[in-house]
Parts: structure tokens; C-alpha cells; sequence
């Protein structure tokens, strides 16, 4: 009774594969993709210019939308009197020709009108909401008025905020020592962020919890590594 039990729940699964697969062949998707990430740049971002290495890192979007109106402004300042803007937005114009020249990039020159919207703000958020996309900027107005409407916003001054070192130079530490370090002397600790500390001069404190004073901060691929130095404790006067 239970091997026919077990019998009936296999041929019950199979079955059930069986209209999966016949469903599956009437051309509607079991789950459904999910759309690619855009981005939307303003002429703030062009003129930036540090799109570029972020693309360049493999920290882009699927596809980076440059509205025509955008170009065109950038145009417009580009032919203009002012030599300081005239400038910046031919840096602009030549940042969108680097990004169309990188293979890897997917770089779409949008036409879309909006003639009965009068400021490229407003453009900007429209074509967002429309695209449904991100727009990357580092206008401070436009990031107010994106939120606000709900379009989400990559603002790279804020990213690089975030990534400002956690620890500067003169900067003093407590940090617990846990084991050595490369140099015959140093020993090594920990920021709360996991950022390696290299103390010199302090491979006899290990397993104790220190003052230390940084003395640089050395990036590599593989993050962010701390050199510090002892603090010395001030010497009392008599």
C-alpha cells in the first residue's frame, strides 16, 4: 500500500511537469524578465565627467540615456559668450562622444519632445517617470524635485561621500590588535568597517586594545588598507 502510495505522488509530479511544459509552449513566460536598468543623464552629469570612470569600472547601467534636449543645451552653452561655460559644456559634449565610443556601453540619444513642459527639470523628471529610469545628476535642485515627484536619483557627490576614507591622516584611532603584520615590528587591527590598520612598532601589544595615530591610508584593489603609528602618551610635568 505505501509503494503505491509513493507511485501515485510520482506520476502525480510528472503530470504536473507535463502541463508545465505545455504551458510554457504557448509563448506566455513562466516569470517574467525584469527590465533592464536605465539611467538618464543631465547636462550637470556630462559635465562632471566622472560617469566615465564609473562606467569604465563596470559600475554602469545597462543602457545611459542622453536626452536630445540635453544635448542641445549643452549646444547652445557651447556657442556661447561665456568662455568658462563655453568650455565645460564642449567638455560635455565630448564626454557623450566617450561614452558612445565604449563597446560596452549601450548609449541611446533619446528625441522624445516635451514641448508643453518648459524647464529641463521638469523634462527630466517626465522622460524618467516615462522611461522608468534613474536619473544620474549632481544638481542639487533636481534631486530635490526627483524626490519629491518619486524618481530616484544617483548623485556621485553623494557617493563619494560615502566612500570618503574613514580614517584621515592625524587622525587618532582605538583599535584592538589581533595578529601581525608583514614588517618584523607591526602589528594589525581593524576599523568597525573592516578596514586593515598596520601599526608599526607594536607586535609586542598584541591582543590589546591601543591609541593609534594614522599616518596615511594606501588603496588598492582589494580596499583600503590604514598605516598608523603609536600615540604616545603625553608626559606628565613635574
Amino acid at each position: 500500500m505505501q509503494y503505491m502510495t509513493a507511485f501515485q505522488i510520482l506520476l502525480l509530479f510528472a503530470i504536473i511537469g507535463l502541463l508545465l511544459r505545455r504551458q510554457s509552449t504557448t509563448g506566455q513566460p513562466e516569470v517574467k524578465k525584469k527590465a533592464g536598468q536605465k539611467i538618464i543623464l543631465d547636462s550637470c552629469a556630462l559635465i562632471d565627467g566622472r560617469i566615465i570612470a564609473i562606467t569604465e569600472a563596470g559600475f554602469g547601467a545597462e543602457e545611459l540615456i542622453v536626452p536630445e534636449f540635453i544635448v542641445h543645451e549643452l549646444q547652445l552653452l557651447a556657442d556661447g559668450h561665456d568662455a568658462h561655460k563655453r568650455e565645460r559644456a564642449r567638455f560635455g559634449l565630448d564626454v557623450v562622444q566617450q561614452l558612445q565610443s565604449n563597446e560596452q556601453l549601450t548609449v541611446i540619444l533619446d528625441t522624445t519632445r516635451f514641448d508643453d513642459i518648459q524647464h529641463t527639470d521638469d523634462k527630466l523628471v517626465a522622460l524618467a517617470k516615462k522611461l522608468n529610469a534613474r536619473l544620474y545628476t549632481t544638481d542639487f535642485n533636481l534631486n530635490k524635485v526627483a524626490a519629491v515627484t518619486g524618481v530616484q536619483v544617483l548623485n556621485v557627490n553623494e557617493l563619494a561621500q560615502s566612500l570618503r576614507p574613514e580614517a584621515l591622516p592625524g587622525e587618532t584611532k582605538q583599535i584592538k590588535l589581533l595578529q601581525k603584520g608583514q614588517g618584523r615590528e607591526q602589528a594589525v587591527g581593524y576599523l568597525d568597517d573592516g578596514t586593515m590598520v598596520v601599526v608599526d612598532k607594536a607586535r609586542t601589544l598584541i591582543g590589546k586594545s591601543v591609541t593609534v595615530v594614522v599616518e596615511r591610508m594606501h588603496q588598492t584593489v582589494a580596499g583600503k588598507m590604514v598605516f598608523a603609528h603609536l600615540q604616545k602618551p603625553l608626559k606628565s610635568k613635574d
